[in-house]
């Protein structure tokens, strides 16, 4: 963005800011800082944010603008305890691709522009390119069919394999839609959930969502208040189970038959309110508000859960 460009507004802003009501003198994480947006929202009222963010390029552009009360780490959300030396007041998770990152074609996130076939967070690691080149057809199928629900998943990785090597994201999008049979004018682009399983998977953004909501209960303080806004059905159901879970909402035994509270972990979250989504007002200003989904709960006093190997209950 450059600086005479208007400052990124991100989805929800209002809700989300009313969901984890910060004010002077308290301490909030903003896990996924991006453009920044979420994080000034928090500042304007008086609250020091600690913002994390795995892509240095969105931590390079917020140390330019920087501020006071403002504590910039290059780390991914689910290690936030290990850069914490107190409990926070607030934890703000916004899950998937930044429009920041999504704009710039050279990041190879879209395919609204040609770039090279990267799509990587970090920057460094495997990249999208690499994936394609060489796993295997069938891992690259189901990659597709499960990350990004796409019932064509076989003939695009068949179609992906008979054309490497792969290294420009034109390219992908232009084989996605040969294998789909998607005509100039159809309403949606078939390449965007290929682009979106590929993307998902080389980041393992399921995996840091799991272990980012571990690491939100672990560091919240009594009281304190856990935003998570999501952008699709995979990433939301993985909140919704957690906070189900953590708020002792999972399902009991009948009605009729009184429940038996096992000993065990109490519940660390209070329960959950009802999922916000975008009004029609959002919308009209920001379409990508369309698939937003916003969940806030209440930390309890109760002890974090144990942690197993994979960082979840």
């Amino acid at each position: 963005m450059s600086p005479a460009a208007a400052p990124h507004v991100p989805v929800l802003l209002d809700e989300v800011i009313a969901g984890l009501a910060p004010h002077t003198g308290e301490r909030h994480v903003d896990g996924t800082y991006g453009a920044g947006g979420y994080a000034r929202a928090i500042l304007a009222t008086g609250a020091e944010v600690i913002a994390f963010d795995r892509d240095p390029d969105a931590i390079a552009a917020g140390r330019q603008t920087g501020g006071e009360r403002l504590t910039l780490i290059e780390d991914r959300f689910s290690r936030m305890a290990d850069h914490l030396d107190q409990p926070v007041d607030g934890v703000t998770l916004d899950i998937g691709v930044s429009s920041m990152q999504l704009d710039r074609a050279d990041r190879g996130f879209s395919f609204q522009a040609d770039g090279p076939l990267d799509m990587r967070m970090e920057k460094s690691g495997e990249s999208a390119a690499d994936f394609l080149n060489t796993a295997a057809e069938e891992e690259i199928a189901n990659v597709i069919y499960t990350l990004g629900d796409e019932p064509k998943s076989r003939r695009i990785a068949r179609s992906i394999v008979a054309a490497r090597p792969l290294s420009r994201t034109a390219e992908l999008a232009s084989i996605v839609r040969r294998a789909t049979g998607h005509k100039p004018g159809d309403k949606k682009d078939p390449a965007t959930r290929t682009f979106q399983a590929i993307r998902i998977h080389l980041n393992r953004e399921l995996e840091e969502l799991e272990d980012g909501l571990v690491a939100a209960e672990q560091v919240l303080k009594p009281g304190g208040r856990l935003a998570v806004v999501t952008f699709h059905s995979l990433e939301d159901r993985l909140v919704k189970r957690f906070l189900k879970a953590r708020s002792g909402s999972a399902p009991s035994g009948s009605r009729h038959i009184p429940e038996v509270r096992q000993a065990g972990p109490q519940p660390t979250f209070g329960k959950v309110a009802k999922p916000v989504r975008a009004g029609a007002a959002e919308l009209a200003r920001n379409p990508r508000a369309r698939s937003a989904t916003l969940r806030v709960a209440h930390r309890t006093d109760a002890a974090p859960w144990p942690v197993n190997r994979k960082g979840s209950s």
